[in-house]
């Protein structure tokens, strides 16, 4: 039986509501846990106004000089239960946040973590031509190893995952001069515009990412509007 998944289209939302957004559908999907149903999950796509977050492994390292500096720059600041290190999103960029039941596909975060990576390497790879892959000791998406174009970091519970990751379309980069992303210092944050020097947007990826995610999830995307109780967190 092939796994469902419901494709939620958001447009540019708040980080603070989009982790409202998520929330009550990680809650939803917890409910289902005991019952039988073939509903697998929520895969939500947006993109965020400009915040910097960071993730669990960056906690000791907060500084809040450096979140003052960043909020100056007109951007949010949040600390997040995510993996990983300091990144940015903002405009531009095509944020995926699969909230899915592993236990439906394969009860591994590792296995999640790599299946992400092959999603997006293969949209780069098939729709683009470019040389996308992976760097042994860094998470996310390179191209020519040696330009990041896509960061991840997720968490789960109980087998339900949430957060996930951004893929640089038509992303203003300036907004990385700022930070370390992802605490990578020897390479340099590209996306797919700057890269193909031709515009891509976020609109161009969205149906070319369900299709690699379907592809490597081995689920059907179903689209559906965001539930009506939440409707408002939409902004």
């Amino acid at each position: 039986m092939t796994k469902q998944v419901q494709l939620v289209r958001l447009g540019l939302v708040s980080y603070s509501n989009g982790i409202k957004i998520q929330e009550h559908y990680v809650n939803k999907l917890k409910t289902l846990i005991s019952k039988p149903s073939n509903h697998s999950g929520t895969l939500l796509l947006l993109e965020h106004k400009p915040v910097y977050t960071i993730g669990i492994r960056s906690l000791k390292e907060y500084d809040e000089n450096l979140e003052l500096k960043l909020n100056k720059l007109g951007a949010d600041f949040y600390k997040t239960n995510r993996g990983g290190l300091i990144t940015f999103h903002g405009p531009g960029q095509l944020v995926a946040y699969p909230i899915i039941n592993l236990k439906h596909f394969t009860p591994s975060i590792k296995w999640f973590v790599q299946s992400i990576e092959q999603t997006v390497i293969q949209l780069c790879k098939q729709e683009f031509s470019l040389n996308a892959g992976l760097i042994p000791k860094y998470t996310g998406v390179f191209l020519d190893d040696e330009y990041k174009v896509c960061a991840i970091g997720v968490h789960s519970s109980l087998y339900i995952t949430h957060h996930g990751l951004a893929i640089n379309c038509d992303t203003d980069l300036t907004w990385f001069n700022h930070i370390t992303p992802c605490g990578i210092k020897d390479k340099q944050v590209t996306s797919l515009s700057k890269h193909l020097s031709k515009d891509i947007t976020v609109d161009t990826v969205v149906p070319l990412f369900k299709k690699h995610f379907e592809s490597v999830f081995e689920c059907e995307c179903s689209e559906v509007e965001l539930d009506e109780e939440i409707k408002h967190l939409n902004s």
